[in-house]
């Protein structure tokens, strides 16, 4: 594996997790356990890649708090070259969930207002023009508002460095409507799919050609522990995860995937092998109680790949 530079821009904040002990009674109070820990989809992808082996740096608006601090002692930790941009007088942005008893997700709150002032300006500043010229991948999640996210496409349009983006959630994968023609590969839950669609498919196969005609070229969509399907602009293929006996957490698990991905991707493999290695490491994150999974590494890594079958092309 050669060590390659890759720049991630978007959320790097706190997650709050509540997880429910028993069985889920709305509208009650439920007993349960409190964990928090850094988190943020970009920030989640940017330790993967970076316990994989990788060069990577991370931009991401930043309060003067005690949670800033721990986002920066979370990215040292993990070996992150952390580039913020700080607002002494902001607090650190913030996502809290409440899991069900087998880890799947209930209901979530996001207050990250601070996002909003990673505006394209924030780009032309030369810190950030050369660290981007620097790299050879770009990694962007829909925690930077949508004009900040078109110009990034705009400004790496041309070049040879693969721009990818994440979805996280409906809501927000809507930002990259505008700019779906310049991205590389976009990761992405069934829900998400259907959000930036507008569109429903009854069967995963027909993901690939509902999203190229939204006008992307690349991408995955996730759904669960049913098949995931992956597209370039020739091929499409499918991949069943292996099921699973139990979770630790669903959070972190589709930053994962897409870190797998990338990183497979930037070692030459071609699209089945990036999906296999985009679930292997999904697992990974599946079976640890944090968001990025400590246990990350190119031999673990390599280990889970055994249990994930080969793919299904598609065309």
């Amino acid at each position: 594996m050669t060590k390659r530079e890759i720049a991630v821009l978007g959320g790097a904040h706190i997650d709050r997790r509540g997880r429910i002990s028993d069985t889920t009674v709305p509208g009650a109070s439920n007993p349960g356990t409190w964990f928090e820990e850094a988190g943020g989809g970009g920030f989640n992808a940017a330790r993967n890649l970076a316990r994989l082996g990788h060069r990577v740096r991370m931009i991401s608006p930043r309060g003067g708090d005690s949670a800033g601090e721990t986002v920066a002692a979370a990215a040292a930790a993990a070996g992150v070259i952390d580039c913020p941009f700080t607002f002494l007088d902001r607090k650190t942005p913030s996502y809290t969930a409440i899991l069900e008893k087998d880890g799947n997700l209930v209901i979530a709150l996001a207050d990250m207002d601070l996002y909003a002032l990673f505006s394209p300006r924030r780009l032309q500043q030369r810190a950030t023009r050369e660290l981007l010229a620097a790299s050879d991948l770009v990694l962007a999640d829909a925690n930077l508002p949508q004009e900040t996210l078109t110009a990034l496409v705009e400004a790496t349009a041309g070049t040879n460095r693969i721009l990818a983006g994440i979805a996280v959630s409906p809501a927000k994968v809507v930002r990259y409507s505008q700019c779906l023609a310049g991205l590389d590969f976009l990761f992405m839950n069934e829900a998400e799919a259907r959000a930036l669609t507008g569109a429903e498919a009854d069967a995963a196969e027909e993901w690939p050609s509902l999203l190229r005609a939204a006008g992307l070229s690349g991408g995955v969509v996730t759904r669960g522990g049913k098949a995931a399907v992956a597209f370039d602009r020739e091929t499409a293929c499918l991949a069943v995860p292996p099921a699973l006996p139990a979770l630790a957490d669903v959070t972190g698990a589709g930053d994962a995937l897409a870190s797998g991905f990338l990183a497979a991707l930037l070692d030459g493999i071609g699209l089945a092998g990036c999906l296999r290695h985009g679930i292997a490491a999904a697992i990974l994150t599946l079976h640890s109680p944090f968001a990025a999974a400590v246990e990350m590494s190119p031999g673990k890594l390599a280990r889970v790949l055994t249990l994930v079958p080969e793919p299904q092309m598609l065309s």
